[in-house]
């Protein structure tokens, strides 16, 4: 697949008019229906649905849409990262979980700005999974995630730093006079939890079994949406203390006892080749 033509279906994609598109690629209207229908033949499926107004994505057209703009940033992270080797320049892509240790990576980022302004800083925020699978497609250099860490697929250091695991509850619930919960505190509580695929078993062995024997109303990706949901509710969210501020707020942050705490690590793909920036990064997180 060109990539020139990959372009061609990602501007059509976003405008959403043939006629709209061969302006912005400024081509012929005939050229770019061509070029398209070439596309299609090459890739054995139909990307749209072409209607009286506008074209609507097939469910092809949809995937190879989000693909598409993952190829391009891929090659204008690659691109950067091999021009102007004659001073530290490129990007650094760091992903990162809800920790407080991300202020860890904040002073050595704000850092390397300061010294090297050709340096450019791209955050992802996103659960571990979705971190993990953007540093498997290349999309990211770094990870920062609490433990468990896949030990056999990425490189990782650990922090000087961890996170406590308690509850999110407003100042109504039955637990919020509390000054810590045990298991048995939450056995007659209903808990939205992370979806994070790692994450059950940890919790699952500090409530000393199956983490089902709890009233599961639902999960969450990351914690602010789930703490709106929390402050008009009567859920507690299983979580790490010190993402949502609780100062003059109706929720409250109640820790765990005994208490649950994880590390935090900084993960890269095994073998990976790192631009000046990001070997750079690297270098002053050791």
């Amino acid at each position: 697949m060109d990539l020139r033509v990959l372009n061609y279906f990602l501007t059509v994609a976003r405008e959403k008019t043939i006629s709209k598109a061969a302006v912005a690629l400024h081509l012929s209207q005939p050229t770019l229906s061509k070029q398209l229908k070439d596309l299609e033949e090459e890739l054995g499926v139909t990307l749209f649905t072409r209607g009286n107004r506008e074209i609507t994505l097939t469910e092809e057209g949809f995937y190879l849409q989000n693909r598409g703009k993952e190829i391009f940033d891929l090659v204008t992270t690659t691109t950067s990262n091999l021009q102007n080797n004659d001073v530290i320049s490129g990007d650094i892509r760091v992903g990162g979980g809800e920790t407080q240790a991300f202020q860890f990576v904040s002073v050595i980022l704000n850092d390397l700005i300061a010294k090297h302004p050709d340096i450019n800083v791209h955050l992802y925020s996103g659960n571990a999974d979705d971190v993990k699978e953007r540093i498997d497609k290349g999309l990211l250099d770094f990870g920062l995630i609490i433990d468990p860490v896949e030990k056999q697929k990425y490189e990782y250091i650990r922090l000087p730093l961890s996170d406590r695991w308690g509850i999110l509850v407003n100042e109504t619930h039955d637990l919020a006079k509390k000054e810590s919960v045990s298991p048995i505190d939450l056995m007659t509580t209903s808990v939205l939890i992370s979806n994070q695929s790692l994450v059950d078993n940890q919790l699952s062995e500090w409530l000393g079994g199956n983490l089902n024997q709890l009233n599961i109303s639902g999960t969450y990706n990351l914690l602010y949406n789930a703490s709106l949901l929390i402050k008009d509710g009567n859920l507690a969210a299983l979580c790490i203390d010190g993402i949502i501020n609780t100062q003059e707020s109706s929720l409250k942050f109640i820790p765990f006892n005994p208490p649950l705490t994880a590390n935090v690590n900084i993960i890269w793909k095994k073998n990976q080749v790192f631009s000046n920036a990001a070997n750079l990064f690297f270098k002053n997180i050791l």
